[in-house]
C-alpha cells in the first residue's frame, strides 16, 4: 500500500509527462483548462517551494484549504503534501491557510500564520484586489522554482488518505490508462476527484456545475472510460 502522496503523483506522470493529466471544466462559466502532467507538476513544485522558502514551513506543519474543487486546488493540495504538510479540515490554528476569494469570510474561523487567497481565475491571472490580511497566491507562487524534491517519507495522514483513495479506485474499477470524469459539485472530496484516479494511474476530468446535456458529447470527446456523476 502506498504511503507517500508525492510519490504517487510522480509515478502517475512518469510514463508520459506530456499527456493530459487533468482537464478541468466549469459548465457555469464555460471554462475548460487542460494540464499535462508536466504542467501540473510545475505548479505543484512552485507551491511546495513557496511553502518551504517563503513561509518557512516543513514536515509536521499544518495547512487548511478552504477551496472548492479546481485545478488550482489540485496544485495547492499536492504542493502541501509534497512539502509534507498535514492538511486539516477542522477550524482552529494552522500554519498556512488557502482560501478562495469568494469564500474569505469562512477564514474567520481559522487562525493562520500565512494566508493566501485564490481568485481561481480561468487564466490564473493575479487578483485585482487582494483581501486584507491575505497574499495573492498566483502572484506569489509564480516567482518560485519549477522543481521540488519531495521528502522521501510521506507526511502525517498520507497513508490514511491513500488507503481511502485506493479503495475508491477499486470501487470505481479504475486501472492504468483510464480517464475518469467526476461531477465535483456532487463529489467534492479530493479523494474522489484527485487521489483515487492518481493512485490507479488514471487521468482526471473534474467538472463543476456539470451540464448533463453535455455528458455524452464530453464523454466521447475526452475519451472517458469511467464516470462519477
Amino acid at each position: 500500500m502506498a504511503d507517500n502522496i508525492a510519490r504517487v503523483f510522480a509515478d502517475a506522470i512518469a510514463t508520459d509527462p506530456t499527456r493530459p493529466l487533468l482537464t478541468w471544466y466549469d459548465d457555469a462559466t464555460g471554462e475548460r483548462t487542460e494540464l499535462s502532467g508536466a504542467t501540473l507538476a510545475n505548479w505543484v513544485a512552485k507551491t511546495a517551494n513557496m511553502l518551504v522558502d517563503e513561509a518557512a514551513l516543513g514536515p509536521g506543519d499544518t495547512a487548511a484549504t478552504l477551496l472548492p474543487p479546481h485545478w488550482q486546488t489540485a496544485a495547492v493540495l499536492l504542493g502541501c503534501w509534497s512539502a509534507k504538510l498535514t492538511v486539516v479540515d477542522v477550524p482552529g490554528d494552522v500554519d498556512v491557510l488557502f482560501a478562495a476569494a469568494g469564500g474569505i469570510d469562512a477564514a474567520a474561523a481559522w487562525s493562520a500564520g500565512e494566508r493566501y487567497a485564490l481568485a481561481l481565475d480561468p487564466f490564473a491571472l493575479p487578483m485585482r484586489e487582494v483581501p486584507a490580511g491575505f497574499t495573492d497566491f498566483v502572484s506569489t507562487v509564480r516567482g518560485h522554482g519549477d522543481h521540488f524534491t519531495p521528502y522521501p517519507q510521506g507526511g502525517e495522514g498520507d497513508a490514511e488518505l491513500l488507503a481511502r483513495a485506493e479503495a475508491r479506485a477499486a470501487e470505481l474499477c479504475l486501472t492504468l490508462g483510464d480517464r475518469l470524469l467526476v461531477d465535483v459539485t456532487r463529489h467534492p472530496d479530493p479523494v474522489d476527484w484527485l487521489l483515487a484516479p492518481l493512485t490507479a494511474g488514471a487521468t482526471l476530468v473534474p467538472c463543476a456545475n456539470l451540464d448533463e446535456s453535455r455528458l455524452n458529447s464530453r464523454t466521447a470527446s475526452e475519451k472517458i472510460t469511467h464516470t462519477l456523476p
